[in-house]
């Protein structure tokens, strides 16, 4: 019998503790828009008043297993990724917490092969239910296309010779269907690399947010944020890499400050919606006892009064 994998919560109580605050109204609801094993969720549920309400997303079926266990009357759960944070009513939010990337579970489990630790199938989607793995889109892209993605998602130096060398082995060898396979097409190509970093860590990365379009839903999740968000209400976020953090980081500084419209200089300016509060990293207890949230970033924000 396989033993469960497990998951352990980075920044569990910081998380928590920034999202409910000091205060919580009686009736708070707050979102968790990355279940995974419920690490977060369950504390909020232990931390949550009688008459609160959490409703958690996720897109993979096995965190939506996990979910089921939950047998708390407060708690829902959505088989959904966070930019369907959008369809909750405006303003009916306390706070939004995102989790991002990939949970330990998915990593650790050869069959959802995100890992080139393991020889697994090369899937790599969130979500198993539908959309295109990473091995049928590798399949048919053109090497443009995935140079593109490895360069882009991965910040990958040697994406062309990387894109080259998938496309000359798909057209001598056939598709390429096994994490193993990938990876030792990267190391193949990759000349340098950072001392402790495998070759293939920047281009499983890369693939693994295109093919689940990570960045674009963060994107849709955080500009869902400022409507369905209370007066007073609390957005944490934690990253686990450059590209997540920025894109969160510009975010709440965009909204942080007053815009004003030049071609109308006498006009009032658009008010500011977001406050920033803080930016936490884990500490060194934490990263000893769980390396992978050594590059974790988590940044808080709240929702600032809507004017009348």
């Amino acid at each position: 019998m396989n033993q469960p994998l497990l998951h352990t919560t980075v920044l569990l109580n910081e998380a928590v503790d920034a999202l409910l605050a000091d205060m919580h109204p009686d009736d708070a609801t707050y979102v968790d828009g990355t279940f995974g094993r419920g690490g977060h969720s369950r504390l909020i549920l232990s931390r949550l008043e009688p008459g609160g309400r959490l409703v958690a997303f996720d897109k993979d079926p096995q965190a939506i297993e996990a979910a089921a266990r939950i047998t708390d009357a407060r708690f829902s759960i959505r088989h959904e990724g966070f930019k369907h944070l959008d369809e909750l009513p405006e303003s009916s939010v306390d706070g939004v917490l995102l989790d991002l990337g990939v949970s330990s579970p998915q990593i650790d489990d050869p069959e959802r092969g995100f890992s080139f630790r393991f020889d697994g199938p090369l899937d790599m989607r969130m979500d198993t239910t539908r959309g295109e793995s990473v091995a049928q889109w590798l399949e048919e892209a053109e090497a443009k296309q995935i140079t593109e993605v490895i360069r882009d998602y991965g910040e990958e130096r040697f994406a062309g010779p990387i894109a080259k060398a998938i496309v000359a082995w798909r057209e001598t060898r056939g598709p390429i269907t096994s994490t193993s396979e990938l990876a030792d097409i990267v190391a193949g190509a990759v000349k340098t690399r950072e001392q402790g970093q495998n070759p293939a860590t920047r281009t499983f990365q890369a693939l693994r947010i295109f093919i689940n379009a990570e960045l674009e839903e963060l994107q849709q999740a955080l500009e869902a944020s400022i409507r369905v968000l209370k007066p007073g209400g609390r957005l944490v976020v934690i990253s686990f890499h450059s590209l997540e953090d920025r894109i969160v980081k510009q975010f709440i500084a965009q909204h942080s400050k007053e815009v004003y419209d030049r071609r109308a200089p006498f006009a009032a300016p658009t008010p500011m919606r977001l406050k920033a509060l803080d930016r936490i990293k884990p500490s060194e207890g934490e990263v000893s006892g769980n390396p992978r949230s050594r590059s974790a970033v988590m940044r808080v924000a709240e929702r600032t009064e809507v004017p009348a």
